[in-house]
């Protein structure tokens, strides 16, 4: 693959990331009540770890995707977000596994959702291919040419 090419997928692998992240974030950010009730659906977390995740998580995830946007810390904004999906991934499954019937709600916190956990388990390992993507090929964007 030619270094032009490569670059090309990083920027849009980036750039895509990047984009998700802040609209998820800032999806999230605006009604964090509503997002709390989204992440007590799952039934992982003490009832009172809900909120916090509700209230720091949208935050986290808005300076995950502007770093990537402004091609700024990359690795660690992709490590970050990569990491993120991974616990996303897991928690899917194991909605999946337990066969609880909820939305994830991570596009439309408190709405009715659609989006069913094995469709969001899949949009997520589709995420983490522009995570991968956009790791490894950094590299190929900060190599000196010669």
């Amino acid at each position: 693959m030619t270094l032009s090419v490569k670059s090309l997928i990083y920027h849009l692998a980036r750039l895509s990331l990047g984009g998700i992240f802040v609209y998820a974030g800032w999806i999230k950010a605006v009604d964090v009540t509503a997002f709390a009730g989204s992440v007590a659906n799952y039934q992982i977390l003490p009832y009172s770890w809900n909120f916090l995740v509700a209230a720091t998580l949208p935050y986290v995830e808005i300076l995950a995707g502007v770093l990537l946007l402004l091609n700024q810390r990359v690795r660690p904004a992709a490590l970050l977000i990569g990491g993120l999906n991974l616990v996303f991934i897991i928690v899917l499954a194991t909605v999946i596994a337990r066969g609880l019937d909820i939305d994830c709600g991570c596009f439309n916190p408190g709405g009715e959702g659609t989006t069913t956990a094995f469709e969001a388990l899949v949009r997520d390992l589709g995420i983490m291919v522009l995570v991968v993507a956009t790791w490894w090929l950094r590299t190929e964007q900060t190599r000196k040419p010669g």
